[in-house]
């Protein structure tokens, strides 16, 4: 098992940026960025690429000083204080970066060693995070014969080899193939909800954000467009929650006039095989159930479709794309 990082309770934001801001020439990677993130939260950083996802996360770590304002990580300022910063948190780049003339192990503890541990905690830590991760028995092998997942996972191990209290994940299922996707998900998801460790996920893979965060925030040359939880974005973009009915064929017209009629629903249609209905919210889906029964419709099923945030990042990009 990985070990829990100590919680600072007297923190009510483990990252705070105010107006922080860096350019390259004449090019803002980053505008009057402010944003918070809690404790244990999973923060989707969202954007296209030169979005200013990595220069954020360079910030956030003391690895570039800013050009305006100000942000705290753990209470640390990240620009005068980089080194304590990068003590309690972890980073997965893209690119896993492993050294291919060492093992998988010699890669944790030479990484380890770096970071200031004694030789037998390096070793012991490394055999513990490389548990972890289903590659004790790849732990002595050279990472240069190792597939895309092998050396993602290897990658993750080395990221937490110092329990760190913050992970800054970049595409971490990228090059993955399916089972080992869920299974990087399913660890990400453990780290956050029963060890408490805050995840900042940079992804263009919109489904696994979507099943991990808590709340996204979407980047566009540099600027902040979106902050929040993708439920209440979404109330803002679009009126009603999508509801399938699934009937024993396509509703004829009299059922939808019908349907439509009903308190609380908006629009209905047909769709095959049965309705597609737009209601203000939740409670109005019993209601469209029992009108059915009432007319002896055979039900099959009904499920609402809340937008994914999939469909909620593809409005904000059409909409920030018009307006630029």
């Amino acid at each position: 098992m990985l070990l829990s990082p100590p919680v600072d309770a007297r923190l009510d934001t483990a990252i705070r940026t105010e107006g922080l801001a860096k350019a390259f020439g004449s090019r803002r990677a980053v505008d009057d960025l402010t944003l918070d993130v809690a404790p244990g939260e999973v923060l989707a950083l969202l954007g296209p690429n030169g979005a200013g996802k990595t220069t954020t996360v360079r910030l956030l770590n003391g690895v570039l000083a800013p050009d305006a304002g100000r942000a705290t990580v753990l209470g640390l300022d990240p620009a005068v204080e980089g080194d304590a910063v990068r003590r309690r948190t972890g980073v997965l780049t893209e690119n896993a970066g492993l050294d291919d003339r060492l093992t998988a192990r010699e890669n944790l503890v030479y990484t380890a060693r770096i970071r200031g541990m004694a030789r037998d905690e390096a070793e012991h830590r490394a055999t513990e995070v490389l548990e972890q991760f289903a590659m004790t028995d790849m732990a002595d092998l050279r990472v240069h014969g190792f597939s895309t997942g092998q050396r993602k996972r290897v990658a993750l191990a080395r990221a937490l080899l110092h329990d760190p209290e913050i992970l800054f994940l970049d595409e971490p299922t990228s090059g993955l193939d399916p089972t080992a996707t869920r299974e990087v998900i399913g660890l990400i998801a453990r780290l956050a909800s029963e060890e408490g460790r805050t995840v900042i996920l940079c992804t263009h893979f919109l489904g696994e954000a979507g099943r991990l965060a808590d709340r996204m925030a979407v980047l566009h040359r540099g600027r902040l467009v979106v902050f929040g939880r993708p439920d209440e974005i979404a109330a803002g973009l679009w009126p009603g929650l999508d509801v399938d009915v699934d009937l024993d064929g396509p509703a004829d017209v009299g059922l939808v006039e019908t349907v439509r009629a009903l308190a609380g629903v908006i629009d209905a249609r047909p769709s095959d095989p049965g309705l597609r209905v737009v209601v203000e919210d939740r409670e109005a889906v019993p209601g469209v159930a029992a009108a059915l029964g009432a007319r002896g419709v055979v039900l099959y099923g009904i499920t609402p479709r809340p937008p994914t945030l999939e469909d909620v990042y593809f409005a904000i990009e059409a909409q920030v794309e018009a307006t630029t």
